[in-house]
């Protein structure tokens, strides 16, 4: 079964989602780009009480974990992402979308 990640940041916005994602070579706007390997799932957005959501499916934590040492890690760091985000797994019991 696929594993959630939630990630949290506390002091970062869309000005600094869309450089990592510049970064990474990742067009947010038309879904183009250079998407990790193991990845099956991502979406974004502002909090209601301020900071930045990230919430992704992966196919492995491994996979994840790949990722972060081969591209991400520099990419946050470019993008001025300074501070570690809350990270909360989720093991899976359901992965469904409905309607697809």
């Amino acid at each position: 079964m696929p594993e959630g990640l939630i990630l949290e940041f506390s002091d970062i916005g869309q000005r600094e989602y869309a450089a990592v994602n510049a970064k990474l070579g990742i067009d947010m706007g038309t879904g183009a780009g250079d998407w990790p390997d193991g990845l099956l799932v991502h979406t974004a957005g502002p909090k209601d009480d301020g900071g930045w959501v990230v919430s992704e499916v992966w196919s492995t934590r491994e996979a994840q974990g790949a990722f972060m040492e081969s591209r991400l890690g520099a990419a946050l760091a470019a993008g001025g992402v300074t501070s570690a985000p809350e990270i909360t797994w989720v093991s899976l019991v359901a992965y469904l979308t409905p309607g697809a």
